[in-house]
This record gives structure tokens, C-alpha cells and sequence, in this order.
């Protein structure tokens, strides 16, 4: 796990993350899977869309502006370390977080800026 358990995106961010497509097989999902292993798809339905991936990612960006919204980046992955040395993101924690988010915790909050992903992570969740 490389990326926080949850981060406020730019709406430029959120384009970039909705087009990267990034998600992970996992063990019990997935036939022959023992251990999670990357993967990726377009706009999270490649093989779905008849149009260009950026006319999504602009009508997605478009949507953020006409109704200003925000957004959050949450890891449901791991955390501490790759599989295998991290820990799973517990379903209680992710609630809460995604929770908060939803209810407008987060919105006011103070945040840090990663030096890496350049994501604004959240310096306390309650």
C-alpha cells in the first residue's frame, strides 16, 4: 500500500485517477488469484465504452464543476507495505472514512500535501 486510506483529489486529480482505471485482483474473487495482483481499466469499464476515454474524463470533470463537488481517493487495499508486509484496510475504517466524506467531515479539515502523488491527505479523520 502505497497511497493514503484516503485523500482529497483535485478535480484535475480525479480525472486522472478516473481515467488510470487502477484496481487490484484479489484472492476469492478472482480464479487462480492467490495474491492481489494490479490491474487496470479505463474509466473502471474499458471494454463498455464506445467513446474516447478523455470525452468521459471531461464529461466527469464538467460534472465536478457544474455541481461542486468534492472528491476523495479511498484504499481499500493495504496500508504499511505492499501485500504480504502491510495490513488490510479494515471495513470498519473505510465506512467511517467514506462516512465522513459523504456527511461533510472532511470538507473544512486540515490537510497535507504528499510530496509523491501530490494527494492532500487528511491530517486527522474523527
Amino acid at each position: 500500500g502505497v497511497i493514503p486510506p484516503i485523500s482529497k483529489l483535485t478535480k484535475d486529480q480525479a480525472m486522472y485517477h478516473f481515467l488510470s482505471g487502477f484496481t487490484s485482483k484479489l484472492a476469492g474473487t478472482e480464479r487462480g488469484v492467490t495474491e492481489p495482483q494490479p490491474s487496470f481499466s479505463t474509466c473502471f469499464g474499458a471494454p463498455f465504452l464506445p467513446l474516447s476515454p478523455t470525452k468521459y474524463a471531461d464529461l466527469l470533470g464538467n460534472l465536478i464543476d457544474i455541481h461542486d463537488v468534492d472528491v476523495y481517493l479511498v484504499n481499500t487495499g493495504w496500508t504499511g507495505g505492499k501485500y504480504g508486509i502491510g495490513r488490510r484496510i479494515s471495513l470498519h475504517y473505510t465506512r467511517e472514512m467514506v462516512d465522513q466524506a459523504i456527511s461533510g467531515k472532511l470538507k473544512n479539515t486540515k490537510y497535507i500535501k504528499d510530496d509523491t502523488f501530490g494527494l492532500n491527505i487528511p491530517v486527522q479523520i474523527d
